[in-house]
């Protein structure tokens, strides 16, 4: 297992530096040498690589459709992206890749406020597309996040992060 180039396409690298990519799943798969080791797929129906991944139940232009399910493949995709290649993809790369990034972003340190602004800058400028997305980046309770090297998430936020309500689960 390797960790993405710095000349990888949409590559993200979260403020404690584990490497995420991003990618549209509309612009076709990854040539050979980008291959992840984990995909993490965000969309309305189920999803599959010839790699290992996993899929979310998550529709265009809105919040997955289980937000405990969506935690629990987010905080995988972080853990193992100190040690592996993964990525996050949805149709088009932009919303809901968008707010996964957001969310990591929040363990490796971010604060839930200035989540979407931070993704927005280091990746998309449009990602994270609607309000009810937005929202979901600043107010979803996580836990800080354990991680293989040791580092857990953000100090000073005790056992929960976010404003102390949970997104409506859809």
């Amino acid at each position: 297992m390797s960790l993405w180039s710095s000349t990888t396409a949409g590559l993200v690298v979260l403020p404690d530096g584990r490497r995420v990519r991003g990618r549209g799943l509309a612009a076709g798969p990854p040539d050979a040498t980008e291959v992840p080791d984990l995909g993490l797929y965000l969309t309305a129906r189920p999803h599959t690589e010839a790699w290992e991944s996993r899929w979310v139940s998550w529709p265009d232009f809105g919040l997955p459709r289980s937000t405990s399910d969506a935690v629990e493949a987010l905080r995988d995709v972080f853990e193992r992206s100190s040690v592996s290649r993964v990525e996050i993809a949805c149709d088009g790369g932009t919303g809901r890749t968008g707010t996964a990034i957001a969310l990591l972003a929040r363990w490796a340190g971010v604060p839930a406020d200035d989540a979407v602004a931070w993704v927005r800058a280091g990746y998309r400028p449009r990602a994270v597309e609607t309000a009810a997305q937005e929202r979901l980046v600043a107010r979803l309770d996580l836990d800080p996040a354990p991680s293989p090297q040791g580092r857990g998430g953000p100090q000073g936020h005790g056992g929960a992060m976010g404003s102390g309500s949970r997104a409506p689960r859809k």
